[in-house]
């Protein structure tokens, strides 16, 4: 084996190495995330680290299939953060709909 081969493959076995450590990190804010924003932004991050999983092994066997596959993940993965997005900026107009506005609240708290 070549040195560039040689430095290729280390490349290879750390990127996957770092990517693992990444992927367990950001399940583990899916599973604690305290709010709901956490968790779909940790969900996004989990897309791109699967898209770097796909970029990683494309480079590891040498098929350029892979690079396909990444942009396909990486336009769902867009789409479906913004999808999330959208559930959340409705959900929040509804809470706030039925909210009193702070100021009201604080008054009748004052008065009563």
């Amino acid at each position: 084996m070549t040195d560039a081969a040689t430095l290729v493959d280390w490349a290879v076995q750390i990127s996957l190495t770092l990517l693992c450590l990444s992927f367990a990190v950001t399940v583990y804010r899916v599973i604690s995330g305290p709010t709901l924003p956490d968790r779909i932004l940790a969900l996004d991050m989990l897309v791109a680290t699967a898209i770097g999983f796909i970029a990683v092994i494309g480079i590891k066997t040498g098929y350029t299939l892979y690079v396909d596959i990444a942009i396909a993940l990486g336009l769902v993965g867009f789409l479906a953060t913004v999808a999330f997005a959208r559930f959340i900026l409705t959900r929040g107009d509804i809470h706030a709909q039925n909210e009193e506005p702070d100021a009201i609240r604080d008054g009748k708290k004052a008065n009563e």
